[in-house]
């Protein structure tokens, strides 16, 4: 293949985690299209995701293991770096999360949800990091965070503390990072058309607030996955320790108060 029609993460092995639907299976479709060999993980077979990679003549192989199990996550980082020679590209993506008062909160449910949003990535970080340094070659880390990091939003009081977590070991990481030239980067979706949205809100709610966002609608899984290409794509080199919102403007001032109305002449 000539070298100008090379897809730009030809010869690159990523990680997906919880990539059995939503934005990671749309994250783990869209590196394969872009040339990587994806390693698909999920606590469940993510069968639907590598038929899709198949169908557009992709490469993958799932890695079957729970994000908060340690001794798994090495096992499983290990084993995919010496099946496929090399590890290039990480996204950690997987969550969980429930919607309590905190001070009513199920306490099972609370640590679940920061074992698998902050543990998860931080396990999976570290592992995948070393080998990068091993490897002497660089890399790419993709943290997948939200606007919970920074708005306190009530009810997910687990998940702000675990995403505000997540962004502050991403950026840690990245400065810790750069000399091996590994970039570490954050993503924050705004609010998005997934399975997970389901769990919280009927479809008439998610039309309805939908609406009311700045561009309209919710975000589509695989607008956020184009983004994380962005960041994995040696092309944004320079870009590391950023956080990328891919919101639709939803957390620009829009409220009616801050708009500018027509005044009499």
């Amino acid at each position: 293949m000539d070298s100008h029609n090379r897809p730009p993460l030809a010869d690159k092995v990523a990680i997906v985690t919880g990539a059995a639907r939503g934005i990671g299976a749309a994250t783990a479709i869209a590196l394969a299209k872009a040339g990587a060999h994806v390693v698909v993980n999920d606590i469940v077979p993510p069968d639907e995701t590598l038929q899709a990679i198949a169908a557009q003549g992709g490469s993958a192989t799932a890695a079957v293991a729970d994000v908060t199990d340690r001794v798994a996550v090495e096992k499983l980082v290990h084993s995919a770096a010496e099946q496929q020679g090399h590890l290039d590209i990480l996204v950690t993506n997987a969550a969980y999360s429930d919607r309590e008062l905190f001070y009513r909160a199920n306490l099972d449910g609370f640590e679940k949800t920061i074992n698998v949003c902050m543990w998860g990535p931080f396990y999976f970080a570290r592992v995948v990091a070393n080998i990068m340094i091993q490897q002497g070659n660089g890399g790419s880390i993709v943290c997948m965070s939200s606007p919970h990091a920074f708005k306190a939003m009530p009810g997910a009081m687990a998940y702000n503390m675990a995403k505000a977590a997540v962004d502050q070991m991403a950026r840690t990481a990245a400065v810790e990072l750069a000399e091996y030239r590994i970039r570490v980067n954050i993503v924050h979706p705004g609010w998005t058309n997934t399975p997970g949205e389901r769990k919280f809100f009927f479809e008439s709610e998610l039309a309805e607030k939908g609406s009311e966002l700045p561009w309209g609608r919710l975000a589509e899984p695989d607008e956020i996955a184009r983004g994380v290409v962005f960041l994995c794509d040696p092309a944004s080199d320079y870009i590391n320790g950023a956080t990328l919102p891919i919101d639709g403007g939803a957390l620009l001032p829009h409220e009616q108060m801050f708009r500018v109305k027509d005044r009499p002449k």
